[in-house]
């Protein structure tokens, strides 16, 4: 099974992003946002949430957001969406990363992440 879990919106003002957003969709963050990294949810606790990453990256140029999809089974997943027509995408993975980015059929990148329980 899968999900949106995150939409990850790369911004260039962190502090701004959280102000304009938190008052836009009446969200709050989850926890102390750091510099370049915030997790927003919905005050309510309905609706997926909103994760702000610092870029350096313009919008004009750049995809600077994309979808957290999780998934109990990743891997799993991953095969699935393969066999649907996306592609694998070539990443430098930090160690221990629970995360596979992969491209959708017009090259746009999403993440599979695996998150136990959702089912």
């Amino acid at each position: 099974m899968l999900r949106i879990g995150s939409i990850v919106w790369g911004v260039r003002d962190v502090r701004r992003a959280i102000e304009f957003w938190t008052q836009a969709l009446a969200y709050r963050p989850l926890r102390e946002p750091s510099e370049d990294w915030a997790i927003l949810v919905p005050r309510d606790g309905r609706g997926v949430q909103l994760a702000i990453k610092l870029v350096t990256s313009d919008a004009e140029t750049h995809q600077r957001h994309h979808l957290d999809l999780y998934a109990d089974d990743a891997a799993a997943e991953v095969e699935r969406l393969l066999a649907l027509g996306a592609s694998g995408v070539d990443w430098r993975y930090p160690p221990g990363a629970d995360y596979v980015v992969l491209a959708d059929p017009d090259g746009n990148t999403f993440c599979v992440v695996e998150k136990k329980g959702l089912s």
